[in-house]
């Protein structure tokens, strides 16, 4: 479990940089550019039709993990919202609250008991 910590807190890093540095360089423009690509149909937008059905469905895990509970929706919003940033974050958070491993990261403590 420590080397799959190491691995979200590099990977939180990363991003977390490279975020920095382009809304230093661009602004907060996301947006436009993102949904401006797939109004284009071409690979930049296929890549970002992509990622949004990952975001999707990072957001629906999360919330299912949580039993879709009002935390759940909300967490899974932000899952969808805060991409690969949230997801770091959310992972590092629970895999040292729980004490069950892998099944307990994935499944939430009720399931994995089951």
């Amino acid at each position: 479990m420590s080397t799959f910590r190491v691995f979200l807190a590099i990977l939180w890093l990363a991003i977390a940089s490279y975020t920095s540095v382009v809304i230093a360089n661009h602004g907060l423009g996301l947006l436009q550019v993102f949904f401006g690509d797939m109004a284009l149909m071409a690979w930049p937008g296929q890549f970002n039709l992509d990622f949004m059905c990952m975001l999707l469905l990072s957001g629906l895990w999360v919330s299912w993990r949580h039993h879709f509970s009002a935390t759940g929706l909300l967490l899974g919003v932000l899952a969808v919202l805060g991409g690969a940033f949230f997801l770091t974050t959310y992972l590092l958070v629970v895999s040292h609250r729980m004490s069950g491993g892998i099944p307990e990261l994935l499944l939430g403590q009720a399931r994995a008991i089951d």
